[in-house]
């Protein structure tokens, strides 16, 4: 019998496809500051892993989703899937997805939660919201 004492998933993997490849990479890459864990390079084709710390899966409702929006921007923008990256500090990352391509959809602000969230567009049009905890 399998040992799956650490849990029936070992592993959140999310798989982008652009045609936009070195602006993407520039973008979570450089963007983020992370330095790519596996690259995978063949003739024809190139592929990266970048590891971004711990992985959740959220599954939201439309009212959920459209409070959340609501906090987080004033309107429903969202489409059916958004990343949500915790980093250390949400000003400094902004300002670095910005000088990267990102697109600002709306600048911080304090959740009732307690996180400084701030919602950018990655260059392919993906919303990613980034979330400090204050």
């Amino acid at each position: 019998m399998a040992d799956n004492t650490a849990g029936p998933v070992l592993e959140l993997r999310v798989a982008l496809t652009t045609s936009e490849y070195d602006r993407l990479v520039r973008f979570y890459s450089i963007g983020l500051g992370i330095e790519p864990a596996q690259l995978w390079t063949g003739d024809q084709d190139r592929a990266l892993l970048l590891e971004m710390g711990r992985a959740t899966l959220e599954i939201f409702d439309e009212p959920h989703a459209a409070a959340v929006d609501q906090i987080e921007v004033g309107r429903r923008v969202s489409g059916s899937i958004r990343f949500a990256l915790q980093v250390p500090d949400a000003q400094a990352a902004v300002e670095r997805l910005l000088s990267h391509g990102a697109t600002l959809v709306h600048p911080p602000i304090d959740t009732p939660w307690g996180h400084r969230n701030v919602r950018v567009q990655d260059p392919d049009g993906l919303q990613v919201t980034l979330f400090q905890v204050l």
